[in-house]
């Protein structure tokens, strides 16, 4: 998985040590009703099937952190238009020993143009698949979706 270059930088002052870092969950929709479908990817580094994530890049907003993170990943156009979720993700260990913490961000968007593929190498498969049928996900990644997928005015949060 590519690793932004802030935190390239980062861990050479830093080492393995934990580093708090803001990330996004894009959760692609197209379609309604009963044609509604949902984007997939399948991560190349544990091949678990998810939506598109990413990491916040330093100044940038994190609405536009998913949208980017959807085109570089899945070569789709997107749209993030709700806030769904905030969530702080538990401390994880990489297996170089680089040690991270999230404070995830999940992001209701809508598909404007694209057929997914893998665009980037971070995922090995890339598609639709009805949201009436969803593939087996991990179970905080199908969370994600759920609160996506339930068009929730205010956003979800943790205590």
């Amino acid at each position: 998985m590519p690793t932004p270059d802030f935190v390239l930088s980062l861990r050479e002052k830093v080492g393995t040590e934990l580093l708090w870092l803001t990330g996004v969950t894009a959760v692609v929709t197209r379609g309604e009703g009963d044609d509604r479908e949902l984007l997939v990817v399948r991560r190349a580094d544990n091949g678990a099937l998810t939506p598109v994530t990413g990491i916040v890049d330093p100044g940038e907003e994190p609405a536009v952190a998913a949208e980017r993170e959807v085109l570089e990943e899945a070569d789709v156009v997107a749209v993030a238009e709700r806030l769904a979720w905030v969530q702080t993700l538990e401390p994880m260990t990489y297996p170089n020993g680089d040690r991270a913490q999230y404070m995830d961000l999940v992001f209701a968007c809508r598909w404007v143009s694209g057929d997914p593929y893998p665009a980037d190498g971070e995922n090995t498969e890339a598609f639709w698949a009805p949201v009436t049928d969803l593939p087996d996900m991990p179970e905080n990644m199908r969370r994600r979706v759920d609160a996506a997928l339930a068009d929730e005015v205010a956003a979800r949060f943790e205590r």
